[in-house]
């Protein structure tokens, strides 16, 4: 199967770079799916759950904030602002970040608090789904 060159940086390290056959990344319509020889683009990425098949044939998953794509002449660079693996999320402390969050949310609060916390549940619920779901395939 036909590969292209894919990074994975986040703010504080090189998430992947390498050889990829398949990418899915959270966008803010939907999943958008990445293949060799991809039209070049920009896209927008969500707080969500990434996907990425390497050359071996094995799926990798990555729970990412928000950022972008760049996608030029079969090289992808993916930059968000975390992006961790299933085995190193805490699922315990993603739970109470989601119940603060929640409670938070339920409070009077400004326009941008409100905002903040909603990001804040988004990106709990990503992690904690990403730390589920460790049997994902196509």
């Amino acid at each position: 199967m036909a590969t292209f060159s894919l990074k994975i940086i986040s703010s504080d390290k090189v998430f992947y770079d390498g050889k990829c056959q398949y990418l899915s990344i959270p966008a803010p319509d939907g999943q958008k799916a990445i293949m060799a020889h991809h039209e070049n683009m920009v896209i927008a990425v969500e707080i969500g759950e990434l996907h990425f098949k390497n050359p071996e044939g094995e799926w990798v998953t990555a729970a990412v904030s928000k950022g972008f794509a760049e996608i030029i002449n079969n090289r992808v660079s993916v930059l968000v602002n975390t992006a961790e693996r299933p085995e190193d999320i805490d699922v315990k402390r993603a739970e109470e970040a989601k119940e603060r969050a929640e409670e938070q949310l339920r409070q009077k609060q400004s326009i941008q608090e409100y905002h903040l916390s909603q990001a804040s549940l988004a990106r709990a619920m990503a992690r904690l789904r990403a730390s589920k779901d460790n049997h994902w395939n196509l």
